[in-house]
């Protein structure tokens, strides 16, 4: 090689180097400036231009040097996987920073550690909401007033303490539609009601001051002249009423899934008959066509006709008919004897 092709090819050297140099600045004042949530995606897109880079400068360069010594070939060889290793260094560092590394397995401990400070915070409020529970106290009400809801019972009970939950049961269905056919109240109305009050103390006495007094309040009110019918339910709390709640609805639920599966049952078997019912009329009907117009076969003999069934004739055995011969047939008394008992002439 000359002088001057070899001043060519380290030229071009000091341009492939240079070119690197400036890529792998441009990707760490990337990670300075604090993008360090690039995901592996983006990593990937810059590792193949990279080398997207390397292999066109590697193909200009099998090109222009055909005629170049082993010796060259092989260092450059070595210099090109080495620059290779260390952008793929720079890549895995990347990938470490974003969760697959060691810093991700602390990343990982970290929130580790913080579900841990979050199931002790919830088991510590559940504590607190349990304690609170077995303060509480629940009241009874066997009768609602009619035309009252949880809002006024509320608004006159909770001048006698601290409410914290109401439930009303709906009246029966029935009672509803007989009512609404009598001309009566066509809102909702409640049969029975529990209230829990917040402290047990105060249900208790609330119960035995109220129980079997006049509601009372304005004159004008619809409740002035009710009467209350409240109990104190001592050792009952409201995970018991929710319990028997969701026990009746559960009972319900089956009950109509029983019902529904029966009547899933029913009708197909009823649709299974039908279509039993076609097939057998479709095959009834294809025999009066082939009786009818007999096919011929391939020896242009006709099929002989089906036998008619005899019709069977049942003989059931009876008892023979009495004559009214037989009356006149039965012996009889002569006359001379009859005369001779009864002293005749």
């Amino acid at each position: 090689m000359s002088s001057v092709e070899e001043g060519n090819d380290r030229a071009e050297k000091g341009k492939i180097k240079r070119e690197k140099r400036m890529l792998i600045e441009t990707m760490n004042a990337e990670e300075e400036r604090g993008n360090k949530k690039v995901g592996k995606h983006t990593n990937k897109k810059k590792k193949m231009m990279l080398m997207e880079t390397t292999d066109l400068v590697e193909q200009q360069k099998s090109v222009e040097e055909d005629t170049s010594n082993e010796g060259n070939a092989v260092t450059e060889n070595g210099e090109k996987e080495e620059e290779k290793q260390l952008l793929m260094a720079e890549c895995d560092g990347k990938e470490e920073i974003n969760g697959v590394g060691p810093l991700g397995e602390k990343n990982q401990e970290l929130d580790d550690g913080k579900a841990d400070v979050r199931k002790h915070r919830k088991k510590k409020r559940l504590l607190e909401e349990a304690a609170k529970a077995d303060r509480r106290g629940v009241c009874y009400l066997s009768r609602i007033p009619p035309q009252m809801d949880r809002v006024k019972l509320r608004h006159i009970l909770s001048q006698y303490g601290e409410i914290q939950r109401i439930y009303l049961a709906p009246e029966d269905i029935t009672a509803k539609v007989r009512r609404k056919k009598s001309g009566g109240f066509r809102g909702q109305e409640f049969s029975e009601g529990w209230v829990e009050f917040t402290n047990k103390s105060v249900a208790k006495r609330v119960a035995n001051m109220l129980n079997g007094e006049q509601i009372g309040g304005k004159k004008r009110s619809q409740f002035y002249f009710d009467l209350w019918n409240i109990k104190y339910l001592s050792k009952f709390k409201w995970d018991d009423l929710t319990e028997e709640i969701a026990y009746k609805n559960a009972i319900r639920e089956q009950k109509l899934a029983l019902e529904i599966s029966a009547a899933n049952r029913e009708r197909n078997f009823y649709l299974a008959k039908v279509d039993q019912s076609r097939a057998l009329s479709s095959i009834e009907e294809r025999l009066k066509k082939k009786q009818k117009f007999p096919q011929e076969s391939g020896d242009n003999l006709q099929h002989p006709p089906s036998p008619k069934v005899p019709k069977v004739i049942r003989q059931f055995p009876q008892n023979k008919p009495v004559s009214d011969d037989a009356t006149q047939n039965k012996p009889r008394l002569s006359k001379e004897i009859l005369a001779g008992v009864f002293g005749g002439s």
